[in-house]
């Protein structure tokens, strides 16, 4: 006869970190890059690109850092977002290095006071943002703390999101501020600053906007002083249209109050109001706004504007673009969508995918982004705090958002925007911002995926012991 001395049938529940599983996935989006950028040397000169060692071993070293950050201070989180985002990164390296290559682009900026490669350029950049990523993870232990500061919270972001106007227009638009000679997008990190404040407010308000409601044609109406917020986020986005005249910011903005709405209460009222909003608005603010006209316009109709219009032009070069590389693409190095010119390795980049990877590619691409995004939300569904689930889910709307806005821009769904692609496009501020986003969220999904505590002993032990035969 044997007694079994455990008193209780409920354990911890364990989970494996999944870090290996991490590292391996790394390699990968490691490896790839790297043939790809060997595969753009053989397109263009048909040799091994000279930088291809310093290129493979400096990616691989920031994998290595961000992986071993991950694995010492959030070792349950999930361990596909950080493959993802340095695949992303690493093959946005090889395509602005891609289009450094381009004799168009060099002439045309050796023609405006000297060309300057900006690859390099992106890789400082990369660095800084894992640098970004590894502070987020150390400083930030537990992500409830930020509901802490959800009025500051707010005030920041509106700070952020107001600075551009005082700055002089950069073609066309007031999305930029220049601080010693180097030029910032405030509006990617108030993304993350607003959805922070978002979180802490619908939390407390998320009971009175879903109940205190009338039904009309099937839609639940909201209270006139439940109205507020959602009337003053649309009023707000449309001075940022007016003032700034952001037509991604704005949407950006706007989307991720709506998306954490509906999510918040689940009334599907919000995402009625909010599409009518913004569309009224946007329409309205395209009947006097010149810049924003332009783009309506080239998005109307590219080739009827062609030669007179820069938005018509690049437009119509994107769509050519598209169309040329076909299901399979061209091949990397082996396309022209450096015609567009200026902007062709940040806000179009997306056209250097459609024509050199094609079809295929383009979707392969949108299918990472969209994985990221899943994973954001598989996040917020594990979070067991309401906090974290709406601070999960409004960054991965922002993040979903921004890339529906680019590349239904880009493809001629929408009009254009001045926002760039996540992880992809040149720019120092995107990349930053966006590495700064997935360290928050794997600092969720750690929380999230983080083993139960095991139960407190039981007093009543001696009472439920087991005795087998």
């Amino acid at each position: 006869m044997s007694v079994v001395t455990n008193t209780t049938t409920i354990g911890a529940i364990e989970a494996p970190s999944r870090r290996n599983t991490e590292l391996a996935l790394l390699a990968f989006a490691v490896i790839i890059p790297v043939f790809a950028y060997l595969n753009v040397g053989l397109a263009l000169d048909g040799k091994v690109p000279a930088g291809m060692a310093g290129y493979g071993l400096g990616l691989a070293l920031l994998a290595g850092v961000a992986h071993l950050v991950v694995r010492k201070f959030a070792p349950y989180s999930d361990p596909l977002l950080l493959p993802l985002a340095t695949l992303l990164n690493g093959l946005g390296l090889v395509l602005i290095w891609r289009l450094d290559q381009s004799p168009r682009l060099i002439e045309r900026g050796k023609a405006f006071g000297g060309f300057q490669p900006d690859a390099p350029k992106q890789l400082m950049y990369s660095a800084l943002g894992i640098a970004l990523f590894a502070a987020v993870l150390v400083l930030l232990k537990d992500h409830r703390i930020l509901q802490r500061y959800t009025y500051i919270s707010m005030a920041v972001g509106l700070v952020l999101l107001i600075l551009p106007m005082f700055f002089s227009p950069v073609n066309g638009a007031r999305i930029w501020i220049n601080i010693a000679g180097f030029t910032i997008q405030p509006g990617e990190f108030a993304k993350i600053v607003i959805a922070v404040f978002f979180s802490g407010y619908l939390m407390v308000k998320r009971d009175a906007l879903a109940l205190a409601s009338r039904r009309f044609m099937g839609l639940y109406l909201p209270r006139g002083r439940d109205l507020g917020p959602i009337l003053a986020i649309w009023g707000l986005s449309i001075l940022i249209l007016v003032f700034e005249t952001d037509l991604g910011t704005s949407l950006l903005f706007f989307g991720l109050f709506v998306v954490m709405l509906y999510v918040a209460t689940e009334r599907t009222s919000w995402i009625v109001f909010g599409l009518l909003m913004s569309v009224g608005g946007a329409v309205g603010v395209a009947t006097f706004e010149p810049h924003v006209q332009a783009r309506v316009t080239a998005w109307l109709d590219p080739f009827s504007c062609y030669e007179t219009s820069d938005a018509c032009n690049q437009i119509g070069q994107a769509l050519m673009s598209f169309g040329s590389g076909g299901t399979l693409g061209t091949g990397l190095g082996q396309g022209n969508s450096d015609l567009i010119t200026y902007a062709a390795n940040a806000d179009f980049i997306l056209t250097t995918v459609g024509e050199e990877f094609g079809l295929a590619g383009t979707m392969a691409f949108l299918m990472l982004y969209a994985l990221i995004v899943e994973r954001g939300v598989r996040t917020a569904l594990a979070a067991r705090d309401p906090f974290g689930k709406l601070l999960a889910i409004g960054l991965s709307g922002a993040f979903a958002i921004q890339v529906f806005v680019v590349a239904g821009g880009v493809m001629g769904l929408i009009p254009l925007t001045g926002m760039t692609m996540p992880f992809v496009a040149y720019g120092g501020s995107s990349v930053l911002a966006n590495w700064a986003l997935i360290g928050i969220l794997i600092r969720i999904s750690d929380t999230a995926r983080r083993p139960a505590p095991a139960p407190a002993p039981s007093p009543d032990a001696e009472m439920t012991q087991v005795v087998r035969p």
